[in-house]
């Protein structure tokens, strides 16, 4: 783990709960040591010092706070038509890594309505991301009720579909990235997108592309 992560840094922090347990008893840090924590949002490191240890809690004073931010270099935006929430989920932390910048969950016309996101969730999985990775902003993550809503908000949208031109490697960042749902995209939505581009393999999954895709455009 590169830091903890904690809202709301103050001088003085009390740690209870799971990052009490994750800190004593799984790392076994001890009193006087020093911990690294991010809020992932305003960039900063802040060191503290463990003044004192019991079985339920341990206070934390701040010595300093260093500015160390370590963002994504590019802006990626995925619009992602909502799959199996499972599959999202184990997804999620590759994403993170990679360091695609925003995700839009969508309601497409063939996503399966009845998978619902759960942001308190998604939030809680790309915080133990992030605190593994190293990175220091969370990831933007909105959900959309349906593909006409997010065709309004943005209007330049390139689709990855089984029938587009082979994604070419010098492709820019600057365009939302739309990822469809296992059943594909419907014709309605088929004629709103500014590009198609495909993958020059087997057909995908939807959690493969969507990887796929970060990895190709970001590293």
């Amino acid at each position: 783990m590169q830091f903890l992560y904690y809202e709301n840094p103050a001088n003085t922090i009390i740690l209870t709960g799971e990052e009490h347990k994750y800190l004593f008893k799984v790392r076994r840090t001890k009193a006087n040591e020093y911990v690294k924590i991010r809020n992932l949002k305003d960039d900063n490191l802040y060191i503290y010092k463990i003044d004192s240890i019991n079985k339920k809690e341990a206070v934390l004073t701040l010595e300093k706070t260093l500015h160390q931010p370590n963002r994504p270099e590019k802006f990626l935006h995925i619009g992602w038509c909502v799959i199996d929430t499972k599959n999202i989920e184990k997804a999620l932390p590759f994403l993170n890594e990679l360091g695609v910048s925003k995700i839009s969950f969508i309601y497409c016309d063939y996503s399966q309505k009845n998978f619902k996101i759960n942001p308190n969730r998604i939030k809680k999985i790309l915080i133990n991301s992030s605190q593994q990775c190293g990175r220091s902003d969370l990831m933007q993550i909105e959900t959309i009720e349906s593909s006409d809503k997010f065709f309004e908000l943005y209007d330049d949208i390139v689709a990855i579909d089984f029938d587009g031109e082979v994604l070419p490697c010098d492709v820019e960042t600057s365009s939302v990235f739309m990822i469809g749902p296992e059943g594909g995209f419907s014709e309605k939505e088929k004629k709103r997108f500014k590009k198609c581009y495909r993958f020059k393999t087997f057909i995908l999954r939807s959690e493969t592309a969507t990887i796929s895709l970060s990895a190709k455009l970001l590293i």
